[in-house]
């Protein structure tokens, strides 16, 4: 498996490219700006994207979705209920003085327990709202890590004070459906280090305060 985090825009998100090396199927998780670099990693890695999927539908996370789609003609997924958050970027961006892109109206709407293959690779969509209403979280079983999004962080959670958060809804989904997962998955947030299940059952302070 080829997997590669792309440090991209002002905010520092994590965008992945996850690729099946033996079809060259890929997919790229959360491509929030600077289009041109995850482009380039696109061309090194020799991978046809599949999918662009979004963890949530926040400025810093969707805004080279559409230099993207238009380079790789890959179908791109966010949950509906993140839909309004697309036409919005730009003005959301600057009122942190940064700016972003509107992404396009999805193709597919990911839901809860949606199965993606791509080659040999499969992600699980887990729903986890709270940071937004339409947030979800991509498990790959097999290969044991979990992109995160903006969900659960190394030592934290994602904030729930902007239009649609909601910490109980976070705090639910992150020990109903991330802490049930084996304690040797790897976790791979939208911001910062990877971490573990395991580690975050042990010291998150949010979760076990």
């Amino acid at each position: 498996m080829l997997f590669e985090t792309i440090l991209v825009g002002a905010l520092g998100v994590n965008c992945f490219l996850v690729g099946d090396e033996a079809s060259n199927e890929a997919v790229v998780v959360d491509p929030g700006a600077d289009g041109d670099a995850v482009l380039d990693a696109i061309d090194r890695s020799g991978m046809q994207v599949k999918y662009i999927i979004n963890t949530h539908g926040h400025f810093d996370h969707i805004g080279a979705v559409q230099a993207l789609k238009e380079a790789t003609g890959a179908t791109y997924l966010i949950h509906e209920k993140d839909l309004h958050l697309l036409s919005v970027a730009e003005r959301s961006a600057r009122m942190y003085g940064l700016s972003a892109k509107n992404a396009p109206q999805p193709d597919r709407f990911l839901t809860d327990g949606l199965r993606l293959e791509f080659g040999s690779l499969a992600i699980e969509v887990l729903h986890t709202p709270g940071h937004t209403p339409g947030g979800c979280c991509l498990y790959l079983c097999n290969e044991k890590l979990v992109i995160t999004g903006d969900t659960l962080f190394a030592d934290s959670i994602g904030r729930t004070d902007l239009p649609g958060g909601s910490l109980k809804q976070l705090l639910s989904g992150i020990r109903e459906k991330l802490m049930t997962l084996p304690d040797d998955v790897v976790v791979w947030p939208g911001h910062g280090p990877s971490t573990t299940i395991g580690r975050e059952k042990r010291s998150n302070p949010y979760i076990n305060g």
